[in-house]
C-alpha cells in the first residue's frame, strides 16, 4: 500500500496568530485480535506515535492505541513567530515511518 498523507494548513500567518493544522494518513490499520482463514492471528499494524516539529522543535505529538481509527484524522493549533518548516512524523508496527514537511511564511 501506498502510503498518503494529507496536510491542511495555512502557507502564510501573521506573526503570534495561531491556525489549525489539520492531518489524515492513509494506513491500513490492523488490531491484531483478527485471524486469517487459516486461523493464525493477523500481526497487529497500527500508528503508534505522531509528532509535529516546527523548526525542530515538537509543536504536537500524540501516542496512539489499538482502538484508533483507520486513516487517522488529528487536528491541533499552532502558534508561529517565524518563517519555518512543519515536519511530521508517523510512526507505527512493522517498522512503519511517514514524514511530510510543509513550509510556513510568517509575515
Amino acid at each position: 500500500m501506498t502510503t498518503r498523507a494529507l496536510i491542511h494548513m495555512p502557507k502564510l500567518a501573521r506573526a503570534g496568530d495561531t491556525f489549525e493544522v489539520r492531518t489524515l494518513i492513509q494506513h491500513t490499520m490492523e488490531t491484531g485480535y483478527r485471524v486469517d482463514s487459516a486461523g493464525n492471528a493477523i500481526a497487529r499494524d497500527i500508528i503508534r506515535r505522531f509528532e509535529c516539529r516546527f523548526d525542530g522543535q515538537l509543536v504536537c505529538a500524540a501516542d496512539l492505541h489499538v482502538a484508533v481509527a483507520a486513516n487517522p484524522f488529528l487536528a491541533f493549533w499552532v502558534r508561529a513567530s517565524s518563517s519555518g518548516t512543519l515536519e511530521f512524523t508517523w510512526r507505527g508496527d512493522q517498522g512503519f515511518e511517514h514524514r511530510e514537511r510543509v513550509g510556513l511564511t510568517v509575515t
